[in-house]
C-alpha cells in the first residue's frame, strides 16, 4: 500500500495547490507517485492540462480529478498502484477533506506567516489529531526578515505545533514555474527556490518513510 500525503488547509490562498505540485515533481523520480486534485477548484488540473503541453516537463506521474463519493473508493484502489499518493484537499473542513485526513500517513498543513492562516491551521490540525494522522505545518510564502514571520513562528515554538524546519520563502520563481505547468526544480533548478523546496520535499519523504 501507498504513503498518502495529504495537503490540507482550511483557510484558501495558503499556497496549499503550489505545495502539491511541487512536491509531486520533487518526489516522483524512483516512484510510483500519484497525483490526485480533489479540490473542485480543479487548479491543480489546469497546472496539470498546461504540463502536458510543456516539453520542459521531467518528472512523470499519474494525475487524477477525483472527489465525492468516490473519493474514498479511488483512493483505495490508487493506493494499491503506486508508491506515493499526493492529495490536494478542498479550502474547508469537510467530508472530502476529512476522507483524504483520513487515508494520509502525513498530513502538510501550509500556512503564509500571519494570524489568520496559522488561527485557519489550527482547526486542520485538530482534524488530523481526530483522525489519529501525524501532521506538520510548513511555513509557505515566508518573507525573509519578516517581523511578523518572525512573530508567528515564534508562537508556533512557544506553542509547541508540529512544524516543519524546512521554509519556503515569499519568491516569484514559485508562481511563474506554477503558471508553465512545472515545478520550480524543473523552471529554475539553481534558484534559492528550488533549493528550498528540494530540501522541504527532502524532510516529507523522511517523514513519510
Amino acid at each position: 500500500m501507498a504513503i498518502v500525503i495529504a495537503v490540507a488547509q482550511q483557510k484558501g490562498g495558503a499556497g496549499k495547490t503550489t505545495l502539491a505540485a511541487n512536491l509531486a515533481v520533487a518526489l516522483a523520480p524512483g516512484r510510483r507517485l500519484a497525483l490526485l486534485d480533489a479540490d473542485p477548484q480543479r487548479s491543480l488540473a489546469h497546472w496539470h492540462r498546461l504540463r502536458e503541453a510543456n516539453r520542459e516537463a521531467a518528472a512523470a506521474f499519474d494525475f487524477l480529478e477525483v472527489a465525492g463519493w468516490r473519493l474514498g473508493i479511488e483512493l483505495e484502489r490508487i493506493a494499491r498502484l503506486h508508491d506515493l499518493v499526493l492529495i490536494d484537499t478542498p479550502p474547508e473542513i469537510d467530508t472530502d477533506a476529512r476522507q483524504a485526513v483520513r487515508a494520509a500517513s502525513l498530513v502538510l498543513v501550509p500556512l503564509q506567516p500571519s494570524p489568520p492562516d496559522l488561527w485557519a491551521a489550527e482547526g486542520t490540525l485538530r482534524l488530523a489529531a481526530s483522525e489519529r494522522r501525524p501532521a506538520r505545518l510548513a511555513l509557505n510564502r515566508a518573507p525573509a526578515g519578516s517581523r511578523l514571520r518572525a512573530a508567528i513562528e515564534s508562537e508556533i515554538a512557544a506553542r509547541d505545533l508540529p512544524v516543519l524546519a524546512s521554509v519556503l520563502g515569499n519568491r516569484a520563481a514559485f508562481a511563474s514555474a506554477f503558471a508553465s505547468g512545472l515545478s520550480v526544480l524543473e523552471a529554475a533548478p539553481r534558484s534559492p527556490a528550488a533549493a528550498e523546496m528540494a530540501a522541504l520535499a527532502a524532510e516529507v519523504a523522511a517523514l513519510a518513510g
